[in-house]
C-alpha cells in the first residue's frame, strides 16, 4: 500500500510520524504498513487508486471542483488497463461517474467502464472525534459494476471492523454522503433560530434544551458557529444538484443563510454589551473543537465583525497553528495567557478541551470586574461567577 500527498510538507511529516491533523496518534504511524510516495510514479504500479481530496465551495458558495479535476488528471497519466478509481470525497450525485470518469477517460485514452472503473466511498469521520474514528464507522461503498463493487467491500472490510454496506450503484451512495452533513446543518439551525428566539423573549437557551432532551426522541443539538469544510459546505453541494434539476432546495438553504449567520447576530449582541472601543479576547480559531483545522472558520468572522464595530480584538487558539491563522485570517494569535491584561469581553467561541478545564476564577481572572463572559458554546454555564462580571450564552 502506498500513499501520495501533493503537499511535500504533509509527505514529509507522515514519513517522520507525524500527523499535524491529531486525528492518527503518533503510535499508530510509528508502525505504519504503508509507504508515501515523494511523486507520482511512485504510484504508478498501484491498481486500485482512492482519491481524497477536499471538495470546497467557491465566493458564490457554488461547488469547485478544481481540486477533483486536478486529481483525474494525475491519475489519468498513470491508469492502465484493469485498474479501480475510487473517490471518497463529498460530491453531488453524478459527479463520479458523469464528471470524474469522463476526465479519467479523456486523459488515460481507456474506456470508462470497460477498461477501467469507478468507486465511491465516502469518508464519514468526524474530526476531533477520537471514539468516531475510522474503524468505528461503517464504511459505505458503491461500484461501477457488482464485482468492483464486492471488490471494494472487500478491501474496506479488512481495515473497518464496523461493517460495510455495499450501496445499489455510486449515485446513491455519493447521495448519501451529501444528506447526512445537510441534514445536520438543518437541525443546527433549528437550534441556532430558536437561540435567536428565546434571546429576544429573554429566556435561557440551556434551559429549554435542558428540558426538552428529557423526552426521548428530542433530537439533541446545540447552537453555535457552523463552519468547517463539511457541513458549512455540503449543503451547497445538494442544492447545486437541486437546481441542475429545476428544484428549489428550501429547506437546505434556509439552514444554511442561518446558520452563517450566526457570526454576525452573536458579534452584534456581544458588541451591544461591550464598551465602545472595548477589548476582547476570543477564545478559539479552529472550526470546531479539539481540531487544528482552520478551514471556512465562522469565528474568524465574529472576529472580524467586532473589529468592524471598532473594537480591539485578540485571538488565542492552543490548537491553531499561528502562521496558517495569520496567513488565512490575519490574526497574529496570542502565544500565552499567562499575565495579559484583563479583557472587556472574553468570548468562549470554540469549546476546545483546555477551555473547559477552567473554572470560575481561571475565566474570571481574563475579565475586567464588570466586564463580560461570553459563551458561545455553553461550556461554563454551570460555574459561579462572582458579581459583577456578566455571564452572557447563546
Amino acid at each position: 500500500m502506498t500513499g501520495y500527498d501533493a503537499n511535500a510538507r504533509r509527505r514529509d511529516e507522515l514519513k517522520a510520524g507525524v500527523d499535524s491533523t491529531g486525528e492518527i496518534p503518533t503510535a499508530d504511524l510509528a508502525g505504519k504498513q504503508f509507504a508515501i510516495a515523494d511523486d507520482l510514479e511512485g504510484i504508478r504500479d498501484c491498481n486500485v487508486y482512492i482519491v481524497t481530496v477536499p471538495t470546497p465551495i467557491d465566493e458564490h458558495n457554488v461547488p469547485d471542483l478544481s481540486l477533483l479535476e486536478n486529481a483525474c488528471r494525475d491519475l489519468g497519466g498513470l491508469l492502465a488497463a484493469g485498474d479501480t478509481v475510487v473517490f471518497e470525497s463529498t460530491v453531488y450525485p453524478g459527479v463520479t461517474e458523469d464528471h470524474c470518469g469522463a476526465l479519467l477517460q479523456s486523459v488515460s485514452g481507456l474506456r470508462c467502464g470497460e477498461d477501467f472503473f469507478l468507486g465511491y466511498s465516502p469518508e464519514r469521520i468526524n474530526p476531533g472525534d477520537s471514539q468516531h474514528s475510522v474503524e468505528a464507522i461503517c464504511k459505505v461503498v458503491a461500484g461501477q459494476t457488482p464485482a468492483v463493487a464486492e471488490m471494494l467491500r472487500d478491501i474496506y472490510a479488512s481495515a473497518v471492523p464496523a461493517g460495510v454496506h455495499v450501496a445499489p450503484n455510486i449515485k446513491t451512495a455519493e447521495a448519501a454522503k451529501v444528506i447526512e452533513n445537510a441534514q445536520r446543518d438543518i437541525n443546527i439551525a433549528f437550534i441556532n433560530e430558536v437561540a435567536m428566539i428565546f434571546q429576544k423573549m429573554d429566556i435561557d437557551t440551556g434551559d429549554v434544551l435542558a428540558a426538552a432532551r428529557t423526552k426521548w426522541n428530542f433530537l439533541d443539538f446545540q447552537p453555535g458557529l457552523v463552519g468547517g469544510h463539511c457541513i458549512g459546505v455540503d449543503p451547497f453541494y445538494l442544492a447545486h444538484a437541486a437546481r441542475q434539476i429545476g428544484h428549489d432546495p428550501e429547506v437546505i438553504l434556509a439552514g444554511r443563510r442561518i446558520n452563517d449567520g450566526m457570526a454576525a447576530f452573536a458579534a452584534t449582541r456581544i458588541a451591544e454589551q461591550t464598551p465602545p472601543g472595548g477589548r476582547i479576547l476570543v477564545l478559539g480559531l479552529t472550526f470546531k473543537e479539539n481540531v487544528t483545522d482552520l478551514r471556512n472558520s465562522k469565528t474568524a468572522d465574529l472576529a472580524n465583525d467586532l473589529v468592524a464595530a471598532g473594537h480591539d480584538v485578540l485571538v488565542h487558539d492552543p490548537k491553531a497553528d499561528p502562521q496558517e491563522a495569520a496567513a488565512i485570517y490575519g490574526f497574529d494569535l496570542v502565544p500565552d495567557l499567562a499575565g495579559v491584561d484583563a479583557f472587556d469581553t472574553v468570548i468562549c467561541a470554540v469549546a476546545h478541551d483546555e477551555y473547559r478545564a477552567w473554572d470560575a476564577a481561571a475565566v474570571g481572572a481574563l475579565v475586567k470586574p464588570a466586564g463580560l463572559i461570553a459563551d458561545i458554546k455553553g461550556i461554563w454555564r454551570n460555574l459561579d461567577f462572582p458579581d459583577p462580571l456578566r455571564y452572557w450564552q447563546l
